[in-house]
């Protein structure tokens, strides 16, 4: 299944490590560190078309997101939910705490 994370851009669901809101980010001085350096290796995507308010972290990219984290954190919930076969390690929980 996928999430779709904003713009014409959709992410799997298996590959999601975190959802992390954007007011997180700029309070954590390692938050940030770890983006800038994502940005610096190419691996965070920016479509720069609207206003972040979170970051999705797969296996092979970081994604800016113009979706709360709380919106993102719901669809991945009901997506996770109509999969007959859903992931064993997957805990939406975490995503916004």
């Amino acid at each position: 299944m996928f999430l779709h994370i904003g713009g014409d851009t959709v992410v799997s669901i298996k590959d999601v490590i975190s959802i992390v809101d954007h007011q997180s980010v700029k309070t954590s001085k390692i938050t940030k560190k770890f983006l800038e350096d994502d940005r610096k290796t190419k691996r965070l995507v920016d479509t720069n078309q609207e206003e972040t308010k979170s970051y999705v972290i797969t296996k092979d990219a970081i994604y800016c997101s113009p979706i709360s984290s709380l919106t993102l954190k719901r669809r991945a919930q009901y997506v996770n939910s109509l999969d007959p076969f859903p992931a064993e390690q997957t805990d939406f929980e975490e995503l916004t705490e």
